[in-house]
């Protein structure tokens, strides 16, 4: 069994090479340096106790399977923000808005907008919620706190009381129903 100094050795001498492999794969540093640290804690809190002997195998398992979870909830977070970013009405400033308010909509801007576009704005709307609605309660709960309330793996299992690997294949199958729930009505995202 490893010592808390043999993991923490370990942890330090692996730090940057863990880094620039991430970096490297995620091209982005801040998103990269958010990886190996949770990685880090994975490793520490999981697997401390190990035979240090173990523990290259082990971070390096855990940093890929974070670089996975990384690209999925990028996967998904695009998907939607791509097929939100159609209700953002051409606002020029650099403010960042939250989907859900440009859903609810402005009264002064939508006096000015299209009407066909309001009706396409509507038509989408009602058809991501029916798709909503046709998932099971467990597939809808998780996607909505995962990708809606931006709650990590560790906190959607806890809130669903279940474990990490359920809430990643209730969110997985989620994503397939609604992209193909909303392929049929004609949205292709």
């Amino acid at each position: 069994m490893a010592t808390p100094k043999e993991l923490s050795d370990f942890l330090a001498q692996a730090e940057r090479r863990a880094f620039r492999q991430t970096a490297y794969a995620v091209r982005d540093d801040h998103a990269a340096l958010d990886i190996v640290q949770d990685a880090m804690m994975r490793l520490a809190e999981k697997y401390g106790a190990q035979p240090a002997a173990e523990f290259p195998m082990l971070f390096q398992r855990i940093l890929q399977n974070a670089i996975r979870d990384y690209f999925r909830r990028q996967k998904v977070r695009n998907m939607w923000t791509t097929l939100l970013s159609a209700f953002g009405g051409g606002r020029d400033d650099d403010e960042e808005s939250d989907p859900l308010e440009i859903l609810e909509g402005d009264p002064d801007e939508s006096a000015q907008n299209d009407p066909a576009a309001e009706l396409s704005q509507s038509q989408t709307l009602a058809a991501i919620e029916r798709a909503l609605e046709k998932l099971p309660a467990r597939q809808r709960e998780a996607f909505l706190l995962r990708y809606w309330h931006d709650m990590n793996v560790a906190e959607t299992a806890e809130a669903m009381g279940c474990s990490e690997g359920s809430v990643k294949t209730h969110c997985s199958r989620a994503v397939h129903a609604l992209s193909s729930m909303l392929r049929t009505e004609g949205i292709e995202l």
